[in-house]
């Protein structure tokens, strides 16, 4: 290995090492690091210099002091063993979105596709202990933002959660899933086939470390990674009390939309969402409701969304790919794999027109691959 690359896995495996000491989170990380010049030097740094840095104190420094970076080594050849990365805060691909929350994590570990994290993504939430009704609506929901173009991020929980995966899935779109646990263990049991069908064709993302075992405290903390991914929340249903509604007062927390469900008032798995609505949330009636809030809109193969009128003239000399893209974005922004499910084109050949396109003027493209006609084509 060349020594600079030597020296960034060196460095990685010490930040990590400090990661892993209770009570060091984000702020504290940062500031080790900014007093030490780097996670290696803040491991060798002595415990009366780290004793008076501010916000440590003495118990601090000692559990500094007792860091080692071979436990941040043994992370690295955990992720590697299965394929997974490492993202840090302040790093390129960090999901921005996550970066605004008050307290983001320090370090995310993610197994799949990371490009997914800087997609629009949506949220849904709702009880494991669920309805046909609850069932039902998590697949139409799910089903239509996916078809759309954004992506799914639920929390790899039974019953709601898995439905929306596996739906967003099915659709031939793609699913973020946010876990309570470290890579390596499978909880519940019962979705050991929808993790891996995730990692494969979407994103699983944690911020505890391979191997680590879930806890009550845990998956309040992953309800907060949930929100902070998303433009938007919305909770299909959900008990009083129930986790889904600790992750939609996450989202409150953040600044960002809460849709809810509506449901039977004589159901105690809607008297959650019932409230929402009745506090001043939007109901999510459709997926175009959800879509809404993220700036997108509703595509199905080969139509056209009604509300979106096609442009009335196109350059004459445009190809028929090109014209078909066009006309399927409106006056409205899409993601790539949106326009290729509702062009019915290649990818390859939706990306080529895209390009000639926006090299021509008529189309300009937005962060997270959304394409948008380009006002006044």
């Amino acid at each position: 290995m060349a020594a600079p690359a030597r020296a960034r896995d060196d460095e990685l495996a010490a930040y990590l090492a400090l990661s892993q000491v209770p009570g060091i989170g984000a702020v504290r990380l940062r500031t080790l690091v900014a007093a030490f010049g780097s996670a290696g030097g803040a491991l060798l740094a002595p415990q009366g210099a780290l004793a008076a840095l501010p916000g440590f104190g003495p118990a601090a420094a000692a559990a500094v002091r007792g860091a080692r970076r071979r436990s941040g080594e043994e992370i690295l050849e955990a992720l590697e063993r299965v394929g997974a990365a490492v993202l840090l805060s302040g790093d390129a691909a960090y999901p921005p979105l996550l970066a605004e929350i008050s307290e983001p994590p320090a370090v995310l570990y993610v197994w799949g596709d990371i490009d997914l994290l800087t997609r629009p993504c949506a949220a849904l939430v709702g009880s494991r202990a669920h309805s046909p009704y609850g069932a039902e609506a998590a697949r139409l929901l799910a089903s239509g933002v996916a078809r759309a173009g954004a992506v799914v991020v639920s929390g790899m929980a039974r019953g709601l959660d898995a439905v929306a995966h596996q739906s967003a899935l099915d659709a031939g779109g793609t699913t973020v899933g946010v876990l309570g646990n470290g890579f390596g263990v499978i909880y519940p049991a019962a979705n050991r086939a929808l993790y891996e069908r995730v990692a494969a064709h979407g994103c699983l993302v944690t911020e505890l470390p391979p191997g680590e075992r879930p806890r009550v405290s845990t998956f309040p903390r992953r309800n907060r990674i949930i929100a902070g991914l998303a433009g938007v929340t919305v909770v299909i249903e959900a008990a009083v009390g129930s986790g889904a509604l600790i992750t939609a007062d996450c989202a409150l927390d953040q600044g960002r939309s809460v849709l809810a469900v509506p449901g039977p008032i004589t159901s105690a798995t809607s008297t959650g969402c019932n409230k929402l609505i009745q506090q001043g949330a939007k109901p999510a009636l459709t997926a175009a409701d959800i879509l809404e809030e993220l700036g997108l809109v509703a595509l199905t193969p080969g139509a056209v969304p009604h509300e979106i009128a096609p442009a009335p003239a196109w350059p004459p000399d445009l190809n028929a790919s090109q014209r078909s893209l066009c006309e399927s974005l409106g006056a409205a922004p899409a993601h790539v794999d949106a326009l290729v499910r509702a062009t019915g084109l290649e990818s390859g050949e939706v990306l080529a027109a895209l390009t000639e396109l926006e090299l021509r003027g008529l189309v300009v493209q937005r962060p997270g691959m959304i394409f948008q006609l380009q006002s006044g084509a």
